[in-house]
């Protein structure tokens, strides 16, 4: 087996939370147990994805903000919030109170561009100015900003019997050096090196200077660690779909493999416009994964991962698939819980 660079340091997860519309409670519980399971079997973290006006998480703040009272020692993500849909300086707010919280383990992921469907939405969510908003990185730019502790307002003071301060409230420190940037171009990692962020990196890459999607991930992260200030210390995370089968029966095999097929031909070539690559989904026992990653030339180049769950298996096969990871795929890469 070809070794690594660098063991595995940090292990991760990452789910879209579904939930029955008729149930939605089940759902959210749901996701709260595994991020508890995923805590008792010593992975590092557990990331949330976002959907909105889907039967998905909607409010990972809120569901985060919950999680951080069940558990004590594993970080929280967001992977990722879309900042079409979010106010920065309300957004900055929330996300220092949760990390308060949760005792400094938030580790919040966004990414920008306009929001889904935007033609379709933007009357119930920018009736009056969505002609005018501005879905750039500037709307990151201002989130840093607010975390980070620059100034909100041009007061501060008293006022009456009221205090005001000039920036958001409550203020975390050490919050804005665990900013993360969900990206698949190479603008977008080189814009999160130069601002300080660390970097998401999926399963997901738009195809620019190749259609070898190992290559292109490679390229990101070469290009953001060119251009972050820590260089080949920054932190970057790789979230593929991964399903070790080591403890699954021969039921959840089938299973497993039937979704992975049914996903593989979008994996052959650049789909769409925007000529997006995706990966394909890894399959099989620990060992045989582990074997896979090591030839990865992307995942040598890290030592955290946050992998990614399939999104329509049910709570069993979760469970089977996150004790597989942290009891074997993990050793298998040399991380120890």
């Amino acid at each position: 087996m070809p070794p690594t660079s660098k063991p595995l340091r940090k292990l991760g997860f990452l789910t879209i939370g579904l939930f029955d519309g008729a149930d939605p409670r089940s759902g959210h519980e749901a996701t709260l147990e595994m991020i508890e399971l995923g805590e008792r079997l010593g992975f590092d973290s557990a990331w949330v994805r976002h959907r909105h006006l889907q039967y998905g998480i909607s409010s990972p703040v809120a569901v985060l903000a919950a999680a951080s009272q069940r558990t004590s020692r594993i970080e929280l993500g967001t992977a990722v919030i879309p900042l079409g849909w979010e106010n920065p300086l309300r957004l900055a707010e929330d996300l220092a109170t949760v990390d308060l919280l949760s005792g400094g383990r938030l580790n919040p992921g966004v990414s920008v561009g306009p929001p889904m469907h935007y033609d379709r939405v933007k009357p119930a969510l920018y009736p009056e100015t969505a002609d005018v908003e501005d879905f750039s990185y500037q709307r990151v730019r201002r989130l840093l900003d607010f975390v980070r502790g620059e100034p909100a307002s041009d007061f501060s003071g008293v006022e009456g019997f009221e205090v005001y301060s000039d920036r958001v409230q409550p203020h975390s420190k050490g919050l804005g050096q665990r900013m993360w940037y969900g990206g698949g171009s190479l603008r977008s990692a080189r814009w999160a090196g130069e601002h300080g962020m660390n970097f998401l990196t999926s399963s997901v890459v738009k195809a620019e200077e190749s259609e070898d999607f190992a290559e292109i991930q490679l390229s990101h992260i070469r290009t953001f660690r060119a251009h972050h200030p820590d260089g080949e210390h920054a932190r970057v995370s790789q979230g593929l779909v991964v399903i070790p089968t080591d403890s699954a029966s021969p039921e959840q095999r089938a299973k497993y493999q039937e979704y992975a097929a049914k996903r593989t031909p979008r994996t052959a070539e650049p789909q769409g416009p925007a000529r997006m690559m995706f990966a394909p989904d890894l399959v099989g026992t620990s060992e045989e994964i582990a074997e896979r990653l090591h030839a990865h030339p992307a995942f040598r180049e890290v030592d955290e991962v946050a992998f990614a769950l399939p999104f329509t298996f049910g709570h069993d096969d979760y469970v089977q698939i996150l004790t597989d990871m942290a009891t074997r795929l993990g050793p298998a890469l040399g991380w120890q819980p």
